[in-house]
């Protein structure tokens, strides 16, 4: 994939997500329930890697380390990421010149030192180049488990398409300015989402390689709903939700339930009611996507672009995750915001909680 616009870092998508607790057993269910496998452990520190298709995940339980310092802040949480890039050392002293926050990390004998600077909430963000045809970091510093497949197909899930940042009221500029002035991210998507009682304002990130998408959210004029929420529960900014994306959401979206994913509340009937009406000619099951809870966005004015998606419940802590489907839609599923309350509004109609005058 040929970059958007000029990438000054040399990013080249997602290595890992990291994660940490204060004690194990706090993740590895959640790990095992949407899909991943333990496939390899740290040849000289207390961190393993989880795989399914193209994604990795890695649990830190290194005493002292600093995922192991955010966990006693923050709680069974992400505490973590690392870019792909294609030069690390030449990536590390680009983003020091630009004033990015240099962080240690302590390497074993024979093990790589990874470059790494200060990200959201104090998370750490990593930079790795070594992948593709070459020796990967996970074959220098971790050891395979026998009989373990390494790349296991686990739900079906392959990448991982975007993640989420909530941020405190007035800092969604600051966060959008680090990403722009470091790794040259351009704002892709906008919008401004009120309910009846509270609302957020989320700016869409995307990094120059196209494969790096990072939301920030931000608590709307209230301050009582649900990022001020994450923001208490997490004590500070930082990671709300991962994205997986898949080739097949329906067939994955079977796989998770068999295995116990707990999902966010299903929208009402009205909301699938309404589908031919908001994408007309998207050929998509409506009664399959019903029985499922699985939203749907995009566009249809010339062919179907859409996107499939669906939240499980919080299951690190505060900490959720989406599964997605893309079928040529590269947006959010920000039009689901609005159908969401246009069909409630419906419902509550038609059982009779809102009264509306049949000439208004």
């Amino acid at each position: 994939m040929a970059d958007l616009f000029e990438n000054p870092v040399g990013l080249d998508g997602f290595e890992f997500i990291e994660f940490s607790a204060p004690e194990k057993g706090q993740l590895e269910k959640v790990f095992e329930t949407i899909g991943f496998t333990k496939v390899a452990e740290h040849r000289s520190k207390d961190v393993h890697l989880w795989r399914q298709g193209g994604i990795n995940l890695i649990a830190n339980y290194e005493p002292k380390s600093p995922a192991w310092y955010f966990s006693r802040e923050h709680g069974p949480s992400a505490c973590g990421m690392a870019f792909r890039v294609k030069d690390a050392k030449k990536a590390y002293d680009y983003l020091l010149e630009r004033g990015a926050e240099p962080v240690h990390i302590e390497a074993g004998p024979m093990e790589l030192k990874l470059p790494a600077i200060r990200g959201i909430g104090g998370a750490i963000i990593y930079l790795v180049d070594r992948y593709g045809d070459d020796l990967s970091i996970y074959d220098i510093d971790f050891k395979y488990l026998d009989g373990v497949e390494r790349h296991p197909e686990g739900a079906g899930f392959e990448v991982i398409d975007h993640l989420t940042h909530n941020v405190y009221s007035g800092r969604m500029a600051y966060w959008a300015d680090y990403y722009e002035k470091l790794f040259n991210f351009k704002e892709i998507r906008f919008f401004d989402i009120k309910g009846e009682y509270t609302g957020l304002t989320s700016k869409a990130l995307t990094a120059p390689d196209g494969k790096i998408r990072i939301p920030l959210n931000e608590e709307g004029e209230n301050g009582k709903g649900q990022i001020e929420e994450f923001l208490r529960e997490f004590n500070g900014e930082g990671i709300q939700h991962i994205a997986f994306s898949c080739s097949d959401l329906y067939a994955c979206w079977d796989r998770l339930k068999e295995r116990g994913v707990p999902f966010m509340t299903a929208p009402p009937d009205t909301y699938y009611e309404m589908l031919d009406e908001r994408l007309p000619g998207h050929g998509e099951p409506v009664e399959e996507l019903k029985a499922r809870g699985i939203l749907m966005d995009g566009t249809t004015d010339e062919s179907p672009r859409l996107l499939l998606q669906i939240f499980s419940e919080t299951q690190v802590g505060p900490v959720f995750f989406e599964f997605i489907q893309r079928k040529g839609d590269d947006g959010f599923g920000e039009g689901n915001f609005k159908a969401l309350f246009e069909s409630m509004e419906r419902d509550q109609i038609r059982r009779g909680a809102l009264k509306v005058e049949e000439n208004a």
